[in-house]
């Protein structure tokens, strides 16, 4: 059996490839012991005891650039979360300890370093962020999703794991469409910007949803719990539905014809493992513009279409999914070239990485 602690936090681009990593020990090792340490107001307060996971949840916020005057507070919760880990970790006394993306990692990853534990930490995006910059010296084992990523850390530590929800999504079961009031007869399209939605995005799709009528195929629009109270009062077709949240978005996915969707690392894990055609809007909110990246990744090799935040037009986006559909020739292509770029053994390369790590020491 193992046991290990696993702390990722902020976003679904992180939390889900840390559940990922938790499924395939539980799958390898049954009886393992998992301790997942989060914070206690962001999307895996409640996403990690949903699932069952133990989970000890720290009060602890990202540093704030827009204004550093914050940051003393940011530095004294910092302090306070530092003593609280230690005191965890010693507790709990793991085989190996993960950081799988988010700013709440830094406490928890260079605590268990400094205490004599093994640790590993994962990259999800092409730049790496700063907390995985930083606990780079503290991590025994680090792996990335993108091959281009491995430049940015010690040779002797990196290696190339892929997105470790790729794996998952694979063993997941397609979802009955009946379930959800749609038809099996008609070709499904899921719009989603990301598992918190998105301010700009979900404005600017509000006044694209009416456009969807009559067309010959239906259409799932998940806003994020957030914003979802906005929709309530907007009329749509029959062949839309409006959703704040799908939980079992994995099998959803086993039955989209068409994704439109921000480009974060989990996503296109997700859209290349099962090749799904996709029209990616990058997030251009986010450190380094690594979403961009991530799509231009993909377009390069004609494996999905961009359509950026800022060219961003109602009519633009219906043709492009119209087309897409219309032209076999051109979805097939863009099918198969998404599946070329499939990495579908993630969770276990990292698996085995932790194992040889916690049994030889390397």
């Amino acid at each position: 059996m193992m046991r290990a602690i696993v702390s990722a936090g902020g976003t679904g681009g992180h939390i889900y490839p840390a559940l990922a990593i938790i499924h395939k020990i539980k799958e390898k090792e049954p009886n393992s012991e998992i301790l997942y340490i989060g914070t206690t107001d962001r999307m895996e307060h409640k996403i990690i005891p949903e699932a069952g996971i133990p989970y000890f949840g720290i009060k602890l916020s990202g540093l704030d650039r827009k204004r550093p005057w914050r940051n003393i507070e940011v530095w004294k919760e910092y302090k306070k979360s530092v003593a609280l880990v230690k005191e965890k970790i010693k507790e709990f006394k793991p085989d190996v300890v993960l950081g799988i993306g988010g700013y709440v990692t830094t406490p928890v990853i260079s605590s268990a370093k400094k205490l004599g534990y093994k640790t590993f930490i994962h990259e999800q995006n092409s730049i790496p962020g700063v907390s995985n910059r930083f606990l780079s010296r503290y991590a025994d084992k680090i792996g990335v999703s993108l091959p281009e990523s491995t430049k940015y850390f010690p040779k002797n530590k990196v290696f190339f794991s892929g997105n470790p929800r790729s794996e998952e999504i694979l063993s997941s079961r397609p979802v009955d469409k009946k379930s959800l009031g749609l038809s099996d007869a008609k070709p499904l399209v899921l719009i989603v910007m990301g598992s918190l939605g998105s301010t700009t995005m979900n404005q600017k799709l509000k006044e694209t949803l009416n456009l969807f009528k009559d067309k010959p195929y239906e259409v799932i629009f998940v806003t994020g719990q957030n914003y979802y109270e906005a929709y309530k009062s907007v009329k749509v077709s029959n062949n839309v539905k409006i959703m704040p949240y799908l939980n079992n978005m994995l099998s959803v996915l086993h039955k989209t014809d068409l994704i439109v969707s921000r480009a974060g690392a989990s996503t296109i894990a997700e859209i290349t493992a099962l090749g799904i055609p996709s029209i990616l809007i990058p997030s251009p909110y986010v450190t380094h513009n690594h979403q961009l990246k991530n799509a231009q990744a993909l377009a390069n090799k004609n494996a999905a279409l961009i359509l950026e935040e800022k060219d961003y037009d109602k009519q633009k986006l219906v043709d492009l999914i119209d087309n897409t559909l219309k032209d076999k020739k051109k979805y097939q292509e863009l099918k198969k070239n998404a599946l070329s770029l499939a990495v579908t053994d993630s969770a276990t390369k990292i698996y085995q990485v932790l194992r040889k790590l916690i049994d030889d020491g390397e």
